[in-house]
């Protein structure tokens, strides 16, 4: 009998990075390897790095080093943007057995086997182990649907590090997400580098993808990651008129200022996501919006920046992801003239930290006494359970204590949010 291998897997980085990890993890199981969460007694490590600002580099650099150190015995295969970009890794950093670049991720686990001279089929093969997404832990699985990126937005390195869209068959993607349904999984969150870039190279489009979830897979969660506001057709909130797809989106802005979204080549104006929001909060019920916002962006005046706080206080944002602007070397916006110094930077982000705080609370106010499904994750360290409502909303369980709520999905009532504004407290029905 042939022993199979301990497979450790790890990332840093985006959703994109999740999914891959788990397709990765999937292929191994296929192959009768078996996945460790320690990486001091893995045969094999998988890094997923991340470029997309200088400190993720920076993690990315240590995260490699890391994990080498600590397991120098092991192979140590290294994959993701940083890798793709950075053609000198090899040498710049010891102990890496395997690079594979971001056009060769789906064949990780082949390419890996191969290289590693690990092809054997283990005996154990026969019987499939249990599935990945619950080995590490979690309680849904994201499917990648696309990669890469046809824009170029003048801030990002990661559509070079991508490189040219390619979509996954329809049939693929559907297939995924019944294998994960079957395992028991209640929620699939569809991510991409470029997600409503979907099918253009296969003539097809992520209404047409969504529309064939809803209808081939009995999955009874559904979301969607980062989607490009100009990417949605003037149908695409019908969509939500099925329960299974989940009234929340994230929508990246940038800029709530129009002449900075013009400096970062962006296709949307602020009018034009106005409306959006507005179109989508009047068709979908309890909408949930969250958005990514760079702060210090290369020549952001302080008129420019009063406009951008206005625009993003008007819209009312759940939650924001907060960026610090920091030049990266490749893209357009590092030769920009004008560069923030970081003591303005760090003033108006801390600004920005204090509206989103306080957004936060407002929309958490806005659901007391509302009622919502939640799909229960793990206890907190009050022994509450905790998860998240339909519309993205993170609930802590009131009483419940002394029952085993995990990957179930139960009908709450919201009583209550935290004195931090973090969360809210709810009922079970």
């Amino acid at each position: 009998m042939i022993r199979g291998m301990q497979i450790h897997l790890k990332t840093l980085g985006c959703r994109l990075n999740e999914a891959e990890l788990e397709s990765w993890a999937e292929g191994f199981q296929l192959k009768g390897h078996a996945l460790t969460q320690n990486a001091d007694e893995a045969d094999v490590l998988v890094v997923n790095t991340c470029a997309v600002t200088q400190e993720a580099v920076k993690k990315s650099r240590q995260i490699i080093r890391r994990t080498h150190r600590n397991n120098p015995q092991a192979k140590l295969v290294v994959s993701g943007c940083y890798a793709s970009l950075d053609g000198n890794i090899q040498n710049d950093i010891p102990g890496i057995d395997l690079l594979i670049n971001n056009q060769q991720k789906d064949q990780l686990v082949d390419i890996a086997l191969k290289e590693l001279n690990s092809e054997n089929m283990p005996a154990l093969s026969t019987e499939p182990g249990e599935a990945s997404i619950f080995k590490r832990g979690r309680n849904r699985a994201f499917i990648k649907i696309q990669d890469g990126c046809r824009y170029r937005c003048t801030f990002c390195i990661v559509t070079v590090a991508r490189g040219e869209e390619r979509s996954r068959s329809t049939e693929d993607i559907i297939n995924e997400i019944n294998r994960y349904h079957q395992q028991g999984v209640q929620e699939i969150v569809l991510t991409g580098v470029h997600v409503g870039g979907f099918g253009s190279d296969i003539n097809s489009n992520l209404y047409e993808l969504i529309r064939s979830v809803l209808s081939d897979t009995e999955v009874p969660r559904i979301r969607l990651a980062s989607v490009e506001p100009w990417d949605l057709p003037d149908n695409f909130f019908a969509l939500f008129s099925n329960k299974r797809l989940m009234p929340h989106m994230h929508l990246p802005l940038q800029s709530g200022s129009d002449s900075v979204l013009r400096r970062m080549a962006r296709r949307c104006k602020t009018n034009d996501y106005k409306e959006l929001i507005c179109r989508a909060r009047n068709e979908i019920p309890d909408f949930n919006l969250t958005t990514d916002i760079i702060v210090g962006f290369p020549g952001e005046s302080d008129e420019e920046w009063q406009d951008s706080i206005k625009f993003i206080e008007e819209t009312l944002f759940s939650h924001i992801h907060i960026f610090t602007y920091s030049k990266r070397e490749g893209t357009k916006a590092a030769s920009l003239s004008n560069q923030i110094n970081a003591t303005i930077k760090k003033e108006r982000s801390r600004q920005l930290h204090a509206l989103a705080k306080s957004m936060r609370q407002t929309c958490l106010q806005e659901q007391l006494n509302k009622s919502h499904a939640v799909l229960w994750e793990t206890r907190n360290e009050k022994n509450a359970w905790t998860g998240y409502t339909d519309n993205f909303i993170r609930v802590e369980s009131k009483y419940a204590y002394d029952l085993n709520l995990e990957n179930k999905i139960s009908n709450i009532k919201i009583t209550d949010i935290t004195t931090d504004a973090s969360h809210c407290i709810a009922e079970i029905i």
